[in-house]
């Protein structure tokens, strides 16, 4: 018994000093630039695996230098309280739940754009309770040490865009030959669109589903605030 209660102090003790290691990273990227993520790493070693000199795509972007009309297509398109909220929408987590009811599956998230830079920094992809539970304690912390804009900086360089293609200033140049600072609100809405599926509409960018998506964005990009 007393070698059991040992190894629970031990296991306490080895997930506080974890905590205190992803909080040292979230404050160091306060004012220093994320070099890649977990699901950045992730991707490689998939690429790698077929191809062993497969490389990401991926330039860092200041945020004044990119475009407004794609600061406000993603926030329309995933996070649409995001600079009221302190990390969770409460409210589209319940639509998310009752939608999820109806259809007997998980088919909607409700997760926030903190959440999901939280689980795209850090976690693997495999859905598991402890992975939804750290990635609620990694969204705290980006809350309660980083303003708004700044957590929207780092997700809009380190989401995922298409086939090894990361950050904003990558997609634009991958799907328009343009700079991220030259988006059109046209090009802005359909790059929002791609978010939750990006490797699929790199292959398939002329997807039905994809272009009502992009209309609806259109429409709902002057009725968002960005930071």
């Amino acid at each position: 018994m007393r070698w059991f209660w040992r190894s629970v102090k031990l296991l306490v003790a080895l997930l506080f000093l974890y905590q205190i290691w992803l909080f040292a990273h979230v404050c160091w990227w306060i004012k220093f630039n994320p070099s890649s993520s977990a699901f950045m790493d992730t991707r490689l070693e998939i690429m790698q695996d077929r191809n062993p000199n497969a490389e990401l795509r991926q330039k860092w972007v200041r945020y004044s230098k990119i475009s407004d009309n794609m600061k406000r297509a993603l926030i329309a398109a995933e996070d649409a309280r995001f600079v009221d909220h302190v990390g969770f929408d409460w409210e589209g987590i319940q639509k998310a739940y009752e939608k999820d009811l109806r259809k007997g599956k998980i088919v909607a998230g409700g997760s926030t754009i903190s959440q999901q830079l939280a689980k795209n920094l850090f976690l693997s992809t495999r859905r598991t309770p402890w992975r939804k539970l750290q990635e609620t304690v990694i969204t705290l912390m980006l809350e309660a040490v980083m303003d708004k804009q700044r957590i929207f900086e780092i997700y809009l360089n380190v989401i995922e865009w298409g086939n090894g293609v990361f950050g904003v200033e990558a997609a634009a140049r991958h799907y328009y030959h343009e700079n991220a600072s030259q988006l059109t609100a046209e090009q802005a809405a359909k790059l929002a669109a791609m978010v939750p599926n990006p490797r699929y509409y790199d292959h398939h960018r002329e997807a039905p589903g994809l272009l009502r998506k992009t209309d609806i964005i259109l429409e709902r990009m002057n009725y968002v605030e960005i930071p």
